[in-house]
């Protein structure tokens, strides 16, 4: 028997299913949701995904270094559920039947060990996969055992319980504090800002020392940071971090990772108390075994235009686990919070008719509104996007930072409502004038 989860109450009839409640996921879920909620033999919508509750993947490097608070920037998708008309399903993603139309969800245990939940099936008609990313550590000896990662809410989380344990440290007996960040993308780059400035509020609370004892450092195998970015960018982003007092090393390669620090390329040893490792793409390692579902080399699932995977038509994937070359490309798509609501978006628009009509899913098509870089509250940087009056320019600046926050407002809108969207805002807004800006519990 299927449990029919948290929310709407799940009844039969056509079967939606999405895995992964990140940016798309949750999205989809969300819209269709609502769309359907009370209409009489109208599908079900059902969202599985293995935490608690969603964070905008974009802000995982402020929660990390401990600038905002999880607790209030959180989705819980037990509440999103009741007020979106979906159905919530805990668990993981084990495996999939495809001959049967149903998804393998492994066991959920309690911290302790305890079984909470059996292993369990469920059934879809239509089956969206949307469960994200994770760092790539490309068989690097010891990333797993001696690095942190922030791909999700909770390694996030975890990560910055850390940093307040070593930072405490560091105060109380006077030792010196060496973080090193592994990869020189968005991810990096701006949590090696948040960082910093998690250093001088905290001095600013009796922290006394601190900025003194404790060193950021960012490698980055490549030539410059932010590969994806025009070089202005990244020259002006490396130059704005060193003057921050990150040390920023370019061309250098990890070949290990050891509990005092990070082996170089050369054969040198760079120290680190703690270690990130946020370099390099791939997908879930759930994806390789998927009854048969075709990956790429970054274990990615390869989909058609339609972003139907290449082996089921029954089977759609979106985000940052899908690859999709456009025609006329060599690349595929990057995996960015810019692509995966474009995705989410065109499925919102279509799977109705898939569902009710049989009608085919038309080819989607991306259109780049350029990207974004924020440097806490020091700086921003953004590329215009390549279409219309925009030409590939370069911007910077409170504008930019604005701009920053404007997608993350624009996301809760799109998940809340727009007048509940406005009042977490205005709750945002007055949590900051009242409360530290920094997590001190």
């Amino acid at each position: 028997m299927v449990d029919a989860g948290f929310g709407t109450r799940e009844t039969p009839g056509v079967r939606l299913l999405v895995v992964g409640g990140g940016v798309a996921g949750l999205g989809i879920a969300t819209v269709l949701g609502r769309r359907w909620r009370g209409r009489p033999g109208a599908p079900t919508v059902t969202l599985l995904d293995s935490d608690a509750a969603h964070v905008w993947k974009p802000m995982l490097h402020t929660i990390a270094a401990g600038t905002r608070d999880i607790a209030q920037q959180q989705t819980t998708y037990v509440a999103q559920a009741r007020d979106a008309g979906f159905v919530y399903q805990p668990g993981a993603l084990s495996g999939l039947d495809r001959a049967r139309h149903v998804a393998q969800v492994a066991p959920l245990h309690a911290e302790d060990g305890r079984l909470l939940v059996p292993a369990r099936e469920l059934p879809y008609e239509l089956l969206v996969l949307a469960v994200g990313s994770q760092a790539n550590d490309f068989g690097t000896p010891g990333v797993a055992a001696h690095c942190h990662a922030i791909d999700s809410r909770l390694q996030a989380d975890a990560f910055c319980r850390e940093v307040r344990l070593r930072m405490l440290q560091c105060v109380a007996m006077e030792r010196p504090l060496s973080i090193a960040i592994v990869g020189g993308g968005a991810t990096g780059v701006e949590l090696a800002a948040e960082l910093v400035q998690l250093t001088e509020t905290a001095e600013a609370y009796g922290a006394r020392g601190l900025a003194e004892r404790l060193t950021i450092t960012l490698v980055e195998a490549g030539p410059r940071l932010l590969a994806a970015f025009p070089q202005d960018i990244s020259a002006a982003t490396q130059q704005r971090l060193q003057s921050l007092g990150v040390r920023v090393r370019t061309g250098t390669q990890v070949k290990a990772a050891h509990a005092e620090g990070l082996e170089l390329d050369d054969g040198s040893l760079l120290a680190a108390t703690l270690q990130v490792w946020a370099a390099g793409v791939k997908g879930p390692a759930v994806l390789a075994a998927l009854d048969g579902l075709e990956t790429g080399r970054n274990q990615q699932l390869l989909v058609t235009p339609s972003l139907q995977t290449t082996r089921d038509e029954a089977i759609y994937a979106v985000g940052d686990c899908a690859s999709l070359t456009p025609a006329g490309s060599e690349r595929p798509l990057p995996p960015t919070a810019q692509v995966a609501h474009q995705q989410a978006q065109h499925l919102v628009r279509y799977l109705p008719e898939v569902l009710t009509a049989g009608r085919p899913v038309p080819p989607f098509r991306f259109r780049d509104f350029g990207a974004l870089v924020s440097l806490a509250d020091y700086d921003a940087f953004g590329s215009l996007g390549q279409f219309g009056f925009f030409d590939g320019g370069v911007v910077r600046g409170r504008l930019e930072q604005l701009s920053h926050a404007m997608l993350y407002r624009s996301h809760q809108a799109r998940l809340h409502g727009f007048w509940r969207g406005g009042l977490l805002w205005l709750a945002d807004r007055i949590q900051a004038r009242v409360r530290p800006p920094i997590r001190l519990d």
